[in-house]
Order: structure tokens, then sequence, then C-alpha cells
């Protein structure tokens, strides 16, 4: 019964810890760099939904990490676009 404690708030400190580091960043101008920094929360997502069922676990962590990635990719296009120094 343990294990499962430990899973969740594994998950949570992640999520939590990782979201923070992403918005403020410490200081990356890449954005490659940033998109890959986003991992973290999903991976903290995935193992809160681990403790729950297995599959939901794996489909979360699938599709948030799409979805992450095609947001902050779209963002960065239209930075560059709008000529910003990103």
């Amino acid at each position: 019964m343990l294990d499962i404690y430990i899973w969740f708030y594994t998950g949570c400190a992640l999520l939590i810890l990782g979201s923070i580091g992403t918005v403020i960043g410490p200081g990356v101008k890449d954005p490659i760099v940033r998109t890959l920094n986003t991992e973290i929360p999903a991976v903290g997502l995935s193992m809160i939904f681990l403790t729950y069922n297995h599959t939901i676990a794996l489909l979360t962590f699938v599709a948030s990490t799409v979805i992450i990635t095609m947001i902050l990719l779209r963002a960065i296009t239209r930075l560059e676009e709008m000529g910003a120094k990103v």
C-alpha cells in the first residue's frame, strides 16, 4: 500500500515543480529546450494516473506530450514570424 502513495506523491511533486520550472525556467532561450522541459510535468501526470490505471496513464502521457508539443511549437513559429527574438 505504501508504493501507491509514493507514486502518487512523487507524481504530484513532479507535476507542480515541473510546471513551475517550465514557466519560470532557468533563463533558457532555446525553444527546443523549453519544449523538452514540458516532459517533466507530463511524466508527473502519468505517475498520478499510474496509481489508478496503467492504460489511462499511458494514454494521458502520450496525449499530453503531443498536445503540449504542438502548442509550444506553434507559439514558437508564430513568434518567429512576427520577428521576435525567441
